[in-house]
């Protein structure tokens, strides 16, 4: 099955179920026949713009990008693009490096992006600490944040 047809298949599941983790997108998938691993899953969750919404029972799980989101992910994308050097995980935590005087706007960016997987950033003059969410790996969320800056999103 090609690449299409699984992320075919993505979007179709997190319309029919609530899908909150990356492994349970994975294993939805395994359960339909895809053989996936969760950096296929991930990379493929980034590509189709998917975000996490709120459901009827308050928990977090994968939608489709409103308007909105999509305007988010763009803005971040541009300032990724604009203004990190490097990206490096360490821990739950993805350290950004930007020109003096960038990580300030940068991490504005991603604040804005509202992203269910960042819990937050802390910016100094050229380096930015960008915080993954509880059961998210810094290297996971640098892995995301890559994907802006290579052109994936």
């Amino acid at each position: 099955m090609n690449k299409f047809e699984r992320q075919g298949a993505i979007l179709r599941l997190v319309q029919e179920r609530p899908l909150s983790t990356q492994e349970e997108v994975a294993e939805a998938l395994r359960e339909q026949g895809f053989d996936v691993v969760q950096t296929t899953v991930s990379r493929d969750i980034a590509q189709l713009g998917l975000v996490k919404v709120r459901n009827g029972h308050g928990r977090l799980v994968y939608g489709h990008p409103g308007a909105v989101d999509l305007d988010r992910l763009s803005e971040l994308t541009a300032a990724l693009r604009r203004w990190a050097l490097s990206l490096a995980a360490t821990g739950n935590l993805v350290v950004i490096q930007t020109p003096n005087g960038f990580a300030s706007p940068l991490a504005e960016a991603i604040d804005l992006a509202h992203s269910a997987e960042i819990a937050g950033t802390v910016a100094g003059e050229n380096t930015i600490f960008v915080a993954a969410r509880e059961g998210l790996s810094g290297a996971e969320l640098a892995e995301q944040l890559h994907h802006h800056l290579e052109g994936d999103t």
